[in-house]
């Protein structure tokens, strides 16, 4: 981006529901930026394709023009976008957060009053997930069953490590988890960067390292070493093991109020299958929670639901180093209501909310964000809500003009 006041951003429509839910996006986040700045800022927008356009158009999923462009004006924003089968992709977004490196999946998490909700006081439900985005399950590296390369792998782990606790080889399929120290030092880093940013006073990191120690243990032992070697606003559950351990729990207890008394960062861990049973249970304590990526995948959309769904479930794919960014509604192209006006754009416009708020335009993100709080406070929601509570609905377009029409008068 040349420009900071008139930025190039370029955007990917979507597939199924895409379109609908980017033109009131579009339309929604030109109104905030306007009326927040007037003439003095606004968003160049430029399209480039991915998904099935791109396939009509180009006759390819991904084209290497749609890479190049956001590599050269590092911020963009999507759709949902349909996974091609057979297509040489196991999924169009994890290539684009692989070939761009974007490490951190950002989910803030929190309940608009009047969203319908599964859970009796989902107001309590307030975090943001950090979720690793580059590794582990989803960097693909899985044969089939019956496969020369399954073969080659049993007989390479069978004769050279010795191992033999493969229960039916014969019959599997074999997956490897390759989870990095540096992946995850990056990952938790901008999970701390974030909290003292955010002025938050709790991060937890969640793993499964009781069983898997190496991979998901490797990632809260490096998480803890890293805190504890570089972010003296933080004190860890690890330091308070190792001061009872020394000293005794009184003096543990004692080392703890004194980091809280002092506004220090409280980091502890959690593991996964516990996390979401006290995500549930007592969501107030969490803050930010910095994870891995098959845990995280599971973990945003629980927490999606405590608080409406992912409708209305912003995401963020991140890299802190380069700046690379790309916004995206974290729901799929629904190809059975496309068309209907059915479609809630909320989850990419709260993206976009995320995107202005990267950009350092907070006066036009805040504008969006209070006339989505407007909107669904006063029963003015699409159909997903709407039939939940048995309300007249607005249609996608029709929500659209209802939050530009409240932006205005806020001039």
């Amino acid at each position: 981006m040349t420009n900071t006041l008139t930025p190039i951003i370029p955007y990917i429509e979507g597939d199924g529901i895409g379109p609908e839910i980017w033109q009131a996006t579009k339309k929604v986040v030109d109104a905030a930026v306007s009326s927040a700045y007037s003439n003095d800022r606004k968003i160049e927008w430029l399209e480039i394709l991915a998904g099935e356009k791109a396939f009509n158009q180009t006759g390819t999923w991904l084209p290497d023009e749609t890479l190049e462009a956001i590599k050269q004006h590092k911020i963009a924003i999507k759709g949902p976008l349909t996974t091609p089968i057979g297509e040489g992709f196991r999924s169009l977004n994890v290539t684009l957060r692989q070939e761009l490196d974007l490490y951190a999946c950002v989910r803030p998490v929190r309940y608009f009053s009047g969203v319908p909700s599964p859970l009796k006081e989902p107001e309590k439900t307030d975090m943001t997930i950090f979720r690793e985005n580059t590794e582990d399950v989803y960097a693909g590296i899985e044969f089939a069953n019956n496969s020369a390369e399954v073969k080659q792998l049993l007989d390479f782990l069978a004769e050279q490590l010795a191992v033999t606790k493969v229960r039916f080889p014969d019959t599997s399929s074999l997956g490897i988890k390759p989870i990095s120290q540096e992946g995850s030092e990056r990952l938790i880093a901008a999970a701390l960067d974030y909290a003292i940013q955010q002025g938050k006073k709790r991060v937890t990191l969640v793993h499964k390292g009781n069983i898997m120690k190496f991979t998901e243990g490797g990632f809260k032992n490096w998480g803890y070493d890293l805190i504890e070697k570089n972010y003296p606003q933080a004190f860890t559950m690890n330091q308070y093991k190792e001061i009872t351990a020394e000293s005794g729990t009184e003096k543990a207890n004692e080392a703890l109020e004194k980091a809280k008394n002092a506004g220090k960062i409280i980091v502890d861990d959690v593991i996964a299958d516990n996390f979401l049973q006290q995500i549930l249970l007592y969501p107030e304590k969490y803050q930010v929670v910095a994870t891995t990526n098959l845990n995280g995948d599971y973990i945003s959309d629980a927490l999606a639901a405590q608080v409406g769904g992912i409708g209305i479930s912003p995401g963020a794919n991140i890299n802190y180093k380069t700046g690379h960014a790309i916004f995206e509604a974290t729901h799929g192209t629904a190809p059975d209501i496309a068309g209907k006006g059915w479609a809630n754009p909320c989850s990419l416009l709260l993206s976009a909310s995320m995107m202005l708020d990267h950009l350092g335009w907070f006066e036009a993100s805040e504008k969006i964000m209070a006339a989505i709080e407007k909107a669904l406070q006063n029963n003015q929601m699409t159909h997903d809500f709407a039939q939940m509570i048995d309300i007249e609905e607005l249609s996608t377009s029709e929500f659209a003009e209802y939050l530009i029409k409240t932006i205005e008068k806020t001039n």
